[in-house]
């Protein structure tokens, strides 16, 4: 699968990483410096290279959005159309200072990203783990008991890609249902963000549903 990466930051860069060690082809972009992409994709090794978002976007089969809330509008202007791209979102819809939601309640960052992009293929996932965890749960990966991963859609085809994104990296996923549903797991990315970096034990924190009974 040929994977770009809008936002190659610390979830970008990390997820960007783990598809390119999984054999996914993967196009990093949009970071503060062209360095750091070719630094990543150097890292990266397997398939990996830096791009524009332009060349990011072209020929994808899946596009990870994990870029600051603010910058949304400035990296979807450069990636020209989008249409009909699986566009899988870990961006939350936070403020300036990342202290609180700026989309909540009635609706949620993922449904405004699909007004935004609306004949994108909009999946919101992976932004209820902290990056610190990514790797971790990538080298353990084989395990019978693998963490929990939350996901949401509109796009059942689009869906399918996700969880195959989800899968190699080492995750379970979880379908939570309709995007409409990311009004509920951005709010509990923000505990799972408490619960990693004010609580104890550090940031390398993931979570498991299960089931009991028959």
């Amino acid at each position: 699968m040929r994977v770009g990466i809008l936002g190659s930051g610390l979830m970008g860069g990390k997820l960007g990483t783990l598809f390119a060690r999984a054999g996914h082809e993967v196009v990093f972009s949009y970071a503060r410096t062209e360095r750091k992409l070719k630094r990543l994709a150097r890292a990266a090794k397997g398939k990996a290279h830096a791009g524009t978002p332009r060349e990011a976007v072209q020929q994808a089969d899946a596009v990870l959005l994990a870029v600051h809330w603010s910058r949304t509008r400035d990296v979807l202007n450069q990636t020209g159309d989008l249409s009909g791209k699986v566009i899988v979102t870990c961006s939350l819809p936070m403020n300036a200072d990342n202290t609180a939601l700026v989309v909540a309640h009635t609706s949620s960052g993922a449904e405004e990203l699909a007004k935004l992009i609306p004949k994108g293929r909009i999946v919101s996932a992976f932004n209820t783990v902290p990056s610190e965890v990514l790797f971790g749960v990538y080298e353990a990966k084989r395990k019978a008991s693998r963490p929990s991963l939350v996901y949401c859609g509109d796009d059942t085809s689009g869906k399918a890609v996700a969880v195959e994104l989800i899968r190699d990296v080492g995750f379970d996923p979880v379908d939570a249902g309709p995007l409409q549903i990311a009004r509920y797991t951005e709010p509990f990315a923000l505990l799972v963000a408490q619960l990693a970096y004010e609580g104890e034990g550090g940031p390398e924190l993931a979570y498991r549903f299960e089931r009991f009974g028959k």
